[in-house]
């Protein structure tokens, strides 16, 4: 009985990840576990700056690490949002977007101002805060929402110690 509760909750409600690359540095480093909220959780409910975790896009031929079939990145735009960047800033809709925590050069441009990405309905754009190491839709294009597994609440280890910290 206590075999299938867990794998209920695990199945349902929330599930532990360990993060698989340095996409996420310095939030999140390699082999720090998260904790993923999938129980009541809809991806329209999302906001910018979200932590998700979501199956790897089909498009993603060239970042293909064996054994990664589940990425972590931050919700950047919204369907319907445009997103372009300026130098390292990134805007969306217009109004640059606060990211105390990304501390890396953008590298790889997301679209120009004169020409903005917008979101197609149904899908989300998202990055990773080591934004010159990440492969994330600067690569592969948006993520469709029906692909987010669910959305990180809590840092359970981190720097290989346990470390509780909320998102």
């Amino acid at each position: 009985m206590a075999v299938l509760f867990a794998l209920g909750v695990r199945t349902f409600a929330f599930e532990a990840f360990s993060v698989p690359s340095g996409s996420m540095e310095p939030t999140l480093e390699i082999g720090d576990r998260i904790l993923v909220q999938k129980v009541f959780f809809n991806w329209h409910d999302l906001h910018e700056g979200a932590i998700v975790v979501f199956a790897r896009p089909p498009a993603d031929t060239m970042c293909v690490v064996a054994g990664q079939n589940d990425l972590v990145k931050r919700v950047i735009a919204l369907p319907g949002q445009s997103v372009y960047s300026l130098g390292n800033d990134v805007f969306v809709d217009g109004r640059e977007l606060s990211e105390p925590y990304v501390t890396q050069p953008l590298g790889t441009p997301v679209a120009s101002k004169q020409h903005p990405f917008k979101v197609p309905e149904g899908e989300l754009y998202v990055m990773g805060d080591n934004r010159s190491d990440s492969c994330d839709s600067r690569s592969w294009g948006p993520i469709r929402g029906s692909s987010v597994v669910g959305k990180a609440i809590l840092l359970l280890w981190h720097n290989g110690h346990p470390d509780l910290h909320s998102f």
